[in-house]
């Protein structure tokens, strides 16, 4: 703002001659000087990382689909049950069970408005397929229907990868926290979960403690060779978040298990086998999210 004001001064040797012509400018157009403030857009705070337009800010407008995906292989969700945790918007949990075919998954999230912005996505994006669907079929937008069309929808419903599935069956969205109180139900277990981007918020709302309920709670829903997809933000970027909430700015000052050692504490005290890096140069995604993603196997 300094900067500013001063490339805006008048040179000395100017002052003389549009002095009075900047006293006329003050004199009349007061409002439209303090207009800009007014318009000025506030950055949006939110303390859980319950963005509204997340994905806006995360994936490039060049690009058709979040390039996370690239890094994830079909047979960890092809056919199986899965968990996307602190889903927001649900545009991730959406896209993999297009492109992977689930048998279920579902998003959590801890803020409803987020929840239903998930499910305004999904029927828009049924309502987009089906159109798809009755726009390349002939005779369907007719009323019609003849043997070679019934068997080419019969085809497009026994299978799970095309964009054409009927996606009501096989995503769900819920309202809950998942470290402190959100449960699936009874003795469901999940093929895959995943948890991109949420371990700071995590970590910044309720502390170590948090981090460990998180992680022991994916161990206990995660089925025997099951994969846990994990995207942990670095320190730095929690240094950018302390002061979200007060009690973020607390739990900060005292952490002790930096974001780094979360490899060490998942495979050593949690259990899990074994960990892969599957994007350690992820590319396509906006700066600031070139994130490691690393999964972990039971």
């Amino acid at each position: 703002m300094g900067a500013e004001l001063r490339d805006n001064r008048v040179n000395e040797s100017d002052k003389s001659g549009k002095r009075e012509k900047c006293h006329d400018q003050n004199e009349t157009e007061p409002a439209a000087q303090q207009q800009p403030s007014k318009k000025r857009n506030r950055k949006e705070i939110a303390i859980f990382g319950n963005y509204r337009h997340y994905y806006g800010y995360r994936v490039g407008q060049d690009l058709d689909e979040d390039p996370r995906l690239n890094a994830m292989k079909r047979e960890w969700f092809e056919g199986k049950d899965c968990l996307d945790i602190g889903c927001n918007s649900g545009l991730v949990t959406i896209s993999i069970a297009k492109k992977f075919g689930c048998q279920s998954i579902v998003g959590v999230d801890i803020d409803g408005a987020r929840v239903e912005d998930a499910n305004w996505t999904l029927r828009k994006i049924i309502r987009t397929d089906m159109h798809k669907v009755t726009s390349k079929t002939p005779g369907v937008a007719n009323g019609l229907e003849n043997s070679a069309t019934k068997s080419r929808d019969e085809n497009i419903s026994d299978s799970p990868h095309l964009p054409e599935k009927d996606l009501q069956k096989i995503v769900s969205f819920e309202k809950g926290n998942f470290v402190l109180n959100w449960h699936p139900p009874a003795n469901k277990s999940y093929h895959a979960i995943l948890c991109l981007s949420v371990t700071k918020w995590i970590h910044l709302n309720w502390g170590d403690d948090g981090v460990i309920k998180l992680f022991a709670k994916v161990w206990t829903l995660l089925q025997p060779g099951g994969v846990f997809i994990v995207e942990p933000q670095p320190w730095t970027s929690y240094y950018k978040n302390r002061l979200v909430s007060d009690t973020a700015a607390a739990n900060y000052q005292n952490i002790q298990i930096p974001p780094e050692d979360f490899q060490d504490i998942l495979l050593d005290k949690i259990g899990f086998r074994t960990v892969e890096n599957i994007t350690s140069s992820l590319s396509g995604s906006k700066s600031g999210f070139a994130r490691p993603i690393l999964a972990f196997w039971k």
